[in-house]
């Protein structure tokens, strides 16, 4: 729940890490979106848009929601590194999940279990589930502290989890922000 003190008030560790980079960058954000979606160039549609995009940019500063995890700025040098990696593993793992179906039920092993994540944002641990539900045969169920339980089709899928090559991957995205 949020705290309803103003952000003066409140104390040190449940202030926001705000800063005016995360305003501009959602501004831009905002306008790319906003003129992708109309390319309009005439002055009153132009000026609507601005007033539009003002207008959102105030709010959002009224309800403190501008931070450090919701314009991840710092992800985005290393982002793309991680993502090519991440469509190597979905590739590999739709293979593995298409070759299991041919088999047949003998060769599907459903498992249930709990792995501990080595991440420290609520950000690295969105980006860690987020990342198991995108790869083919496994599906991030559920959250909780520094635990996740993890659906997988097939039980290798577990171990190479547990093996710990995302979690080390996400790990350091997140650190080296």
């Amino acid at each position: 729940m949020k705290d309803n003190k103003p952000l003066d008030e409140r104390p040190a560790d449940k202030k926001a890490k705000y800063s005016p980079s995360h305003t501009l960058y959602l501004c831009l954000s905002l306008v790319l979106f906003w003129w992708i979606n109309s390319n309009y160039s005439n002055l009153l549609l132009l000026s609507l848009g601005a007033a539009s995009i003002l207008l959102v940019l105030f709010i959002a500063h009224r309800m403190d929601v501008i931070d450090h995890e919701s314009q991840p700025t710092h992800l985005s040098l290393k982002l793309p590194s991680y993502l090519l990696w991440l469509t190597k593993e979905i590739i590999v793992s739709n293979i593995s999940v298409v070759k299991h179906i041919w088999l047949g039920n003998t060769s599907i092993s459903p498992t249930l279990v709990t792995i501990d994540t080595s991440q420290k944002t609520d950000l690295g641990k969105v980006i860690y589930a987020n990342s198991i539900t995108l790869t083919p045969g496994t599906v991030a169920v559920d959250i909780v502290d520094d635990r996740m339980t993890i659906h997988a089709l097939i039980k290798e899928n577990i171990d190479t989890l547990k093996a710990g090559e995302m979690d080390r991957r996400v790990t350091e995205l997140e650190t080296r922000c």
